[in-house]
């Protein structure tokens, strides 16, 4: 089996709470090559580390981050919600993937990119989520490494590729088959996949010559990888 790239689905969510900085840690632990964190803005333009619009599934509380500032974030959760600054200084040495839910502005953002670059992570940081995200990602950094994710199986149009420049084409794990790896390869794009948690899907995706798997699995993962 080819060495793919073992991404952490927000960390390692079936044994610390998704998208916490004790989840990072502990998915980098189990052998995660980088990890994937979901950011948002609070009100007040923080990158946190959220994937829903509101703290009620993961912190019980039934507000929308965009109505609450940083701080208001932190005490409603104890600290729970780490920043992107925070994040980034756990993960110091490792890649970060960065999906951006709801993100579809350049200045939005560009808050998220400013945080990257302040924290001088550029190299070890790239960007998934759809076309509207990825396109104000563009905007706000023109050297960004992106995945573009797609959810069909219709090739992106020319013009959406040439605008985005991704480096990845990152797909539902369900999505893809011989001739998809094959198509994404051909056109000179890495392809990354989202997110097999068994090891009968893991070692499909692994034959068919898929660069980077995305999974909830990280320890599963590592393990498949591992007995080649």
């Amino acid at each position: 089996m080819q060495n793919v790239t073992a991404v952490a689905h927000r960390g390692d969510p079936y044994r610390v709470r998704e998208n916490t900085i004790d989840s990072l840690r502990s998915a980098l632990d189990q052998g995660a090559d980088a990890v994937e964190v979901d950011v948002r803005l609070t009100g007040d333009g923080v990158p946190v580390l959220l994937h829903d619009e509101t703290l009620k599934r993961l912190w019980e509380h039934d507000r929308p981050l965009r109505s609450l500032s940083a701080a208001e974030v932190r005490g409603l959760t104890d600290g729970g919600v780490p920043t992107l600054a925070q994040a980034l200084a756990a993960t110091e040495g490792s890649r970060l993937m960065i999906d951006l839910p709801g993100t579809r502005t350049a200045r939005e953002a560009g808050r998220v990119v400013d945080a990257v670059r302040e924290a001088g992570a550029r190299d070890r940081v790239y960007y998934c989520a759809g076309a509207e995200e990825m396109l104000a990602v563009r905007a706000a950094d023109p050297a960004a490494e992106i995945a573009l994710t797609r959810t069909t199986l219709a090739p992106a149009r020319p013009a959406l590729l040439d605008a985005v420049r991704p480096r990845w084409l990152n797909y539902r794990f369900s999505l893809v088959d011989h001739a998809l790896a094959a198509r994404v390869h051909h056109d000179g794009y890495l392809l990354s996949v989202w997110t097999p948690d068994t090891r009968r899907s893991m070692r499909r995706l692994i034959d068919l010559g898929v660069d980077a798997i995305t999974t909830n699995r990280i320890d599963t993962l590592c393990a498949v990888r591992k007995a080649g």
